[in-house]
């Protein structure tokens, strides 16, 4: 079997707050621009996503 490697998202000073709202929304944000400059498959755009996969509400 593998091993699943749980991370959780890293400390960003930008939003000290406990309301990651603006958070979720950035991570996102980058991720779209990431994706958009470079394609999915830059490994940078990806911890974009796990951030923002981790912070946003399953909802939105």
């Amino acid at each position: 079997m593998s091993e699943i490697k749980i991370q959780t998202t890293p400390f960003d000073a930008r939003f000290p707050n406990v309301n990651q709202t603006k958070n979720c929304w950035q991570n996102y944000y980058d991720y779209s621009k990431c994706v958009a400059a470079k394609g999915e498959d830059f490994a940078p755009c990806r911890t974009f996503k796990r951030s923002y996969m981790a912070l946003c509400p399953n909802e939105w």
